[in-house]
């Protein structure tokens, strides 16, 4: 402890203002910003920890490595939709068609919240390796989310299953797309909905 009574925390190689964040979401902002504007590959832990103000070898106090934070940054893409996507479908009472495009809208925000487009991430290679199979099966499982509610609507009732299946990846890649579109209006969220629900042939 510090005279003062503060807790001193690990050495930085600069100082930088307060951004409120603490030592592990700085780093996490970091990566987020190299990774999408450098690559994964061509970013080095070095240059993660200088660009979240502090020394390379304080940077693994809080995180395991490169890999830790493209983990983290890839699931938080994918869990709160997951979570949503879940009271969603235990909500009954009220019209499937409306339930779906709430999580349409919702996921969207979340892919478009961040400063740095995470999205660009799932096109990485390395995201096939074992590391990152806990959020490739989240993904998973949001997508059979998105089907199950579809599968839920009234327009559901009279299509085959394999023309059911087909509108449910379209609705998927859809909203997953979303990454792929610059336009910075905030109309984007509820307009990739109503597309999504008129792709899927619900309303």
């Amino acid at each position: 402890m510090s005279t003062s009574g503060r807790r001193v925390g690990r050495p930085r190689a600069q100082q930088r203002p307060d951004t409120g964040m603490s030592p592990r979401q700085e780093l996490l902002a970091a990566a987020a910003e190299l990774f999408t504007t450098r690559g994964y590959t061509a970013t080095t832990t070095r240059a993660v920890a200088e660009r979240a103000g502090m020394r390379q070898a304080s940077m693994y106090h809080y995180v395991g490595g490169k890999e830790d934070l493209l983990a983290e940054l890839l699931e938080s893409t994918v869990t709160p939709s997951l979570a949503l996507a879940g009271k969603l479908l235990a909500d009954t009472g009220r019209p499937a068609e409306r339930r779906l495009w709430e999580l349409c809208k919702a996921d969207v925000a979340l892919l478009r919240s961040e400063p740095h487009n995470l999205g660009v991430l799932y096109l990485l290679p390395e995201v096939r390796a074992e590391r990152f199979a806990s959020f490739r099966e989240a993904r998973a499982d949001l997508k059979s989310a998105y089907a199950a509610l579809l599968a839920a609507t009234s327009v559901a009732a009279g299509l085959p299953p394999d023309e059911l299946a087909v509108r449910g990846d379209l609705l998927f890649a859809l909203i997953e797309a979303v990454i792929l579109i610059p336009d910075p209006s905030p109309r984007i969220a509820s307009a990739t909905a109503d597309a999504a629900l008129r792709l899927a042939g619900a309303h």
